[in-house]
């Protein structure tokens, strides 16, 4: 039987234009292709592959934690191709591996389709915006353009703390710091205890994971720095309960109001297989304009979706209706469509009516109608 080579693996990744590679026991070689899984036509991996391949990328300090966790991860770089993400982990006994490709190329938010309004919030000097999607939904992707967008524009001192390190930034107009967990910080929590007292502008929080963390990021963004952080929710509404539910009871009322404060913007996203080829973004979009706010201070959070509605001309908008947009263009498959909904129920009744050549209105009210009013009042 032939050896398989990481190398070659790698190249054929990149060659193919393929998101994922995955290597376990009993399989071929298998690589994630627009969103979908495509075997390698070579042999399948034994126990002894796939040890070999991870011990010729693995460095020593994690091949120690797979002996004692059963597991790690890590970023290498590859060539000049761009960089991967490593996720080594026991199974049945054996080991396997994800490697997702990191691209060297960082996109524009042109390229992306973020909102245009982003741009301006990069530049403020001040407040929390959260980028948050499932797993695999592009917020790294999203999250480095930012920070390359405020490198290339603006004079700051930008550190991050990720884990692992995944884009590269160079020094261009800012200086970036990049920490990475486990190398150079042990925790996120500890990273952001520290990270006041080293002048930033801009503080990048990979993951917000625990209550500390959400804490410590809050704190920052009050004090007078661009925070920008990601959590593993969907939708904006989603995205501030999960922050309020984090605190105890008693600290609830206080955080809201802190949140009402130094929240600026919630961007959620999902990536979509595009059609014929290639991957789409679809994004909930919302800024805190005052109105948001007195919804966030006030606990009426789930009047949240209709302001969203109401706030089109700012930008906002909503997950479900930017789904709908790329499925009327042809850009994703109605399966897709509603898979990745926010209420897939109504996503289908929508596509069963276009189907049947019926006028769908994608503006219909959610449950609310004195949004509007508290929107011209504090807008």
């Amino acid at each position: 039987m032939s050896t398989l080579h990481i190398d070659r693996l790698l190249e054929t990744v990149i060659k193919q234009g393929g998101s994922d590679l995955h290597l376990t026991v009993g399989t071929p070689p298998v690589i994630r292709l627009h969103g979908r899984m495509r075997r390698l036509e070579t042999k399948t991996l034994t126990p002894d592959d796939t040890t070999a391949l991870m011990k010729a990328i693995t460095p020593e300090r994690c091949q120690q934690e797979i002996q004692e966790e059963g597991g790690t991860d890590f970023g290498f770089a590859f060539g000049e191709h761009g960089r991967f993400r490593v996720s080594v982990f026991r199974q049945k006994g054996n080991l396997a591996l994800v490697l997702r490709l990191i691209p060297s190329r960082l996109l524009s938010f042109e390229d992306i389709g973020l909102p245009t309004i982003v741009s301006a919030l990069c530049r403020r000097p001040r407040g929390l915006f959260l980028v948050t999607g499932p797993t695999g939904s592009g917020k790294t992707t999203t999250l480095a353009s930012m920070v390359n967008y405020i490198n290339g524009e603006l004079d700051r001192h930008i550190v991050t703390v990720e884990d692992p390190v995944e884009y590269y930034h160079s020094h261009r107009k800012s200086i970036v710091n990049q920490r990475e967990v486990g190398v150079d910080v042990p925790s996120f929590s500890e990273a952001l205890r520290r990270v006041l007292r080293q002048d930033p502008d801009v503080i990048l929080v990979g993951e917000l994971r625990d209550l500390e963390t959400i804490e410590a990021a809050v704190t920052a963004a009050e004090t007078g720095h661009l925070v920008f952080g990601t959590l593993h929710t969907t939708g904006c509404q989603g995205t501030i309960n999960r922050i309020i539910d984090a605190f105890p009871q008693n600290q609830q009322a206080q955080i809201r109001v802190q949140l009402s404060v130094t929240l600026i913007a919630v961007l959620s996203q999902a990536l979509c297989p595009r059609q014929p080829k290639g991957m789409v973004a679809a994004y909930e979009f919302m800024l805190v304009t005052p109105a948001v706010a007195n919804l966030i201070r006030e606990n009426k959070v789930y009047r949240i979706d209709s302001a969203i509605q109401t706030g089109k001309k700012y930008g906002m908008r909503l997950l479900d209706e930017h789904l709908w947009e790329l499925f009327s263009a042809n850009l994703i498959s109605a399966e897709e469509t509603v898979d990745k909904a926010r209420r897939p129920g109504e996503m289908q009744d929508k596509i069963d009516a276009h189907r049947r050549g019926l006028e769908v209105n994608f503006d219909e009210d959610h449950g609310d109608d004195d949004t509007d009013a508290l929107f011209r009042r504090n807008s």
